[in-house]
């Protein structure tokens, strides 16, 4: 492990991060709105990045993987603390708070601990917005700048990306990491300048339009309204968010493929397939509920469980009702699709739909072998073999996910939360979804969870975007050895 070459990285890390600053440092020049606090935010910034980067190496080799966890574990740890300043220095939140909105901005969660959006500067919506764009994608967004600014990192830059890439994916896309990243990064691009384009058309100013995009494309979930979605009360907007939801939580992978064959890399995707099977089952199981229950008419019931499927199931977290009303069946169908979130390789978080597949193909191949048991059996998803070892990863992570949420639950009840409202947060948290249950449901914030419930949540955050075992590598002693495992 050569730390020297970690806080090289580090140090450009925070250098790129900070200049992103400027952004709602403009629109608080023209619209008005907090200056100082983006001024501040990036002299941190760049104080840290000269810090970093006289202990780091004029001249860095190429990375090993472990160099490449780390800087990959530790950014997220520096960017978190650094986008929580202007929230600080701007006055809108205490430091707790604010590194609670600036987790939940990044990981994509969009829980956020903001009672009032309409005082807020629209500067820092923006900011808000921002955050959940350059953490959609993760290290591959700011990739492209990697590429230019770090010429010869080797064999670690695919460590970083795979220590942040969303489930186990498929590399048929482009062979090569520069390539890739470029082109996932385009078709990022393209889907948030056509979604805010779309926004604008169903009658959204600009910003709320941009800011709707970023939180859209990334999966994230933050409004600039107290009232989500349901604060427009327009059908056809809904739609149109929608479609956006979905098409982000496919494997941005097939997309870039796409190129190559045709409509039918993304029609003949079994894992996307799967995705839109689970949110037209779930808008329809919750509908029937819904309408059984009296709630709501058939068309109203459609209208609402559709878009709840849509969102919850992307993990995207926007509301256009109140699902906290709901039965008590419809309500359990949200909490599985948030817990399965959607396809690895999105910006959705979640188990991801192809460890779902993993795991049901797992169990009838060890049913097909106690019937024959000489059989050799492979898994196979869309005409790609899956290896034992990656059968063994989906198991260890489907363990990890269910371990840490019941940690998270059990440590909230211990500081005082309710039972539901706990189990609802960490699953919740977990999957970076956002809205849960009860006391923090679909029109509530986390402003009321108490200081170590907050502390808690940060961490399930963290843990549920970089997947766990990312984080879990850094807390082990030997990992920082020089000698290595």
């Amino acid at each position: 492990m050569n730390l020297k070459v970690i806080y090289t990285m580090l140090s450009r890390i925070m250098l790129v991060s900070g200049a992103m600053v400027a952004l709602p440092l403009a629109i608080s020049l023209i619209m008005g709105g907090p200056i100082l606090a983006f001024i501040f935010s990036m002299a941190v910034a760049g104080l840290a990045s000269v810090v970093l980067k006289k202990r780091g190496v004029a001249q860095e080799n190429s990375l090993t993987p472990r160099e490449g966890t780390a800087i990959t574990a530790l950014s997220w740890l520096f960017v978190s603390l650094l986008f929580a300043l202007p929230y600080i220095f701007s006055g809108t939140l205490g430091p707790l708070d604010s590194l609670v909105e600036s987790i939940s901005g990044l990981t994509g969660t969009g829980a956020t601990v903001i009672d009032d959006l309409g005082a807020v500067p629209q500067s820092i919506l923006f900011f808000r917005a921002m955050t959940h764009w350059l953490g959609g994608l993760g290290i591959i967004v700011i990739f492209v700048i990697f590429v230019a600014i770090f010429p010869q990192i080797g064999r670690g830059s695919a460590k970083m990306v795979n220590a942040e890439s969303t489930g186990p994916t498929s590399s048929k896309a482009l062979p090569r990491i520069k390539e890739t990243a470029s082109a996932l990064f385009t078709v990022y691009l393209i889907f948030t300048i056509a979604a805010a384009a779309a926004y604008m058309l169903c009658g959204l100013t600009f910003l709320d339009a941009i800011d709707t995009s970023f939180s859209t494309i990334a999966t994230g979930g933050f409004s600039t309204k107290d009232a989500s979605i349901a604060y427009y009360n327009n059908p056809v907007l809904e739609l149109v968010i929608a479609f956006f939801m979905i098409i982000s939580s496919a494997n941005f992978g097939i997309y870039v493929e796409a190129r190559k064959r045709g409509l039918s890399a993304i029609t003949g995707d079994m894992e996307f397939r799967t995705y839109i099977g689970i949110v037209l089952a779930a808008t329809v199981l919750m509908t029937i509920s819904l309408v059984l229950q009296g709630n709501y008419g058939f068309v109203e019931a459609l209208r609402e469980t559709f878009f709840q499927s849509a969102s919850l199931s992307s993990t995207t977290g926007f509301v256009s009702a109140d699902f906290d009303q709901w039965p008590s069946f419809a309500k359990f169908i949200i909490l599985l699709i948030i817990i399965v979130g959607g396809c690895g390789g999105s910006t959705a978080g979640g188990l991801k739909v192809i460890r779902l597949i993993l795991l049901v193909k797992s169990f009838t191949s060890i049913l097909k072998l106690h019937i024959h048991p000489r059989a050799v059996l492979h898994v196979t998803v869309s005409h790609e073999r899956y290896s034992q070892d990656t059968i063994f990863r989906v198991l260890c992570f489907f363990f990890i996910y269910m371990a840490l949420s019941t940690l998270w639950a059990a440590c909230m009840m211990m500081d005082g939360v309710a039972f539901m409202d706990a189990i609802g947060v960490s699953f919740s948290t977990m999957s970076n979804a956002g809205p849960a249950f009860g006391q923090f449901g679909a029109t509530c914030t986390y402003s009321a969870l108490p200081d170590f419930s907050k502390f808690v949540v940060c961490l399930s955050m963290l843990f549920g975007r970089l997947e766990s075992v990312t984080l879990l590598a850094i807390f082990i002693p030997s990992f920082w050895k020089k000698s290595g495992w």
